[in-house]
């Protein structure tokens, strides 16, 4: 063995950290992009925020005109080839700044919702229950059990049964002293919180709202699994009663509620800003960007007028050329993450004109190579476009992935978005017969009639995806 030198040519697709910023941003959502440059502003203070409207010349020097193909700054004839030109480069980036407005769409002030309607004051559940707690006729002890028990409780206002043996151990109480807390808080409003499963959330209710009805409290005691699987027979037999009977304890335990916490959990509602806007301008669809709370960004006046001047030294002078690049290429990165998703969501109109003039029913086969060809950029580009992107279209708000869809065979000519054939299964099972509900193979037959071609186990998993239940347990006895 011994070690030797040799020579090896080789190709890497090495990644550099402009090109790394680039694609985060181009997935990044709304608040994330918006959280970015928050973050940005205050690390980078060569970047700040044009906070005056600009005019149309200064809209006209948009990011892509401000000479993008140049990486690097010019250098002087005769000068040193490793020195910056800095002077040069403020010349030639001094209108570089993002600012949105080029086909973007800004709110004015009466457009915008008033104060009153973005500022909502929401109460929690354990909030709820906690003030409850401190008007109940409680010891300390039990109240800090109480407290202990609405801090375990989870959002559909329920107590996980193993809550109990662990409240034992940490608060180093009987489980009776547990107990006896937990049947006052289960009385609280709304009525069955803290209960352990849904037999004891229905039953807590059932006790205070129709005490005197026996088939009521029998259905839920001890036959919910019957009623489940339409076991009439049983229940029958066990509750000494008649079908009608049956009917109407149905009817009323329809009106209590599984999930108390229900009313409580608008502080998980997620609230949905579009990307882009298409509107109809006669024959014609008009792509426009939401530009609103964006902020303008441009390079700091001060200094560009520092590096003109030479007024730094030579740590001041690599601290801002580090902060300058940092700054034009999150500009840079920033503009054309717009630039794309517009040119995006101008393809998907091509293709999807029928959607947005039909509806659903009338949507295109479209997979992400479609779109790629179209506008001459990567599938992996057009996937990183579309994730957490929402598009406010004549038919509703869509995530732009919405409009990728897999095909199904038609007979009649042409294919089928797998999102229409959804929404085919969808509407046909709406308008069933409930005592007789059409299984899978018979929503199979009837789109085979309409022209779809599409297997029985098709046609469950798209029913399976509408959170539809199966043909059994749709069907309606009572």
């Amino acid at each position: 063995m011994e070690l030797k030198q040799y020579q090896k040519m080789s190709l890497q697709l090495v990644m550099t950290p402009q090109l790394q910023q680039a694609i985060k941003l181009l997935q990044l959502s709304r608040l994330e992009l918006s959280e970015t440059v928050q973050n940005e502003l205050l690390e980078n203070p060569v970047l700040e925020i044009e906070a005056e409207a600009q005019s149309p010349a200064e809209v006209g020097r948009e990011i892509d005109q401000a000479k993008p193909e140049r990486e690097e700054p010019r250098a002087s004839e005769g000068a040193d080839p490793t020195e910056t030109n800095w002077e040069q480069y403020v010349e030639d980036y001094n209108s570089y700044s993002y600012s949105p407005g080029g086909g973007g769409v800004r709110y004015s002030d009466d457009e915008m919702p008033t104060i009153e309607q973005t500022l909502a004051g929401h109460q929690s559940l354990a909030d709820h229950l906690e003030w409850q707690l401190n008007l109940a006729l409680l010891t300390d002890d039990e109240r800090a059990i109480g407290e202990a028990i609405i801090g375990n409780i989870n959002s559909n206002g329920y107590l996980p049964p193993e809550s109990i043996q662990q409240l034992v151990d940490e608060l180093q109480v009987d489980v009776t002293d547990i107990e006896s807390v937990l049947e006052v808080i289960q009385e609280f409003d709304p009525l069955g919180v803290a209960a352990r499963d849904l037999r004891e959330c229905l039953m807590i209710q059932a006790r205070i709202e129709y005490p005197d009805e026996d088939v009521v409290l029998g259905l839920i005691d001890r036959h919910l699994e019957n009623l489940e699987k339409k076991n009439v027979q049983a229940i029958m037999k066990d509750l000494d009663c008649d079908i009608e009977d049956i009917s109407e304890a149905v009817q009323l335990i329809g009106h209590l509620e599984p999930r108390p916490g229900r009313g409580f959990a608008s502080e998980d509602a997620q609230y949905i800003t579009p990307d882009v806007y298409v509107q109809k301008i006669g024959d014609d669809y008009l792509v426009q960007l939401n530009e609103d709370g964006l902020p303008k960004l441009k390079i700091s006046n001060f200094y560009q007028n520092q590096l003109k001047n030479g007024a730094v030294t030579s740590k001041e002078k690599d601290f801002i050329q580090d902060k300058f690049r940092s700054a034009v290429w999150l500009i840079r990165s920033i503009h054309q993450r717009q630039n794309t998703i517009r040119k995006v969501t101008e393809s998907i109109v091509r293709f999807q004109r029928e959607f947005l003039d039909h509806g659903v029913e009338r949507l295109r086969p479209l997979i992400l190579r479609d779109v790629a060809d179209d506008i001459g950029m990567h599938e992996s580009t057009i996937s990183r476009v579309t994730t957490n992107k929402y598009v406010h279209t004549p038919q509703g708000i869509f995530e732009l992935k919405y409009f990728f869809n897999s095909r199904i065979t038609s007979s009649q000519g042409g294919d089928l978005a797998s999102e229409s054939v959804k929404q085919r299964i969808k509407k046909l099972i709406s308008e069933e017969d409930p005592k007789k509900p059409l299984s899978d193979q018979k929503l199979c037959d009837l789109l085979e009639e309409e022209g779809t071609q599409i297997a029985r186990r098709t046609v469950a998993k798209y029913r399976e995806m509408l959170n539809i239940l199966p043909s059994s347990k749709r069907k309606k006895v009572f």
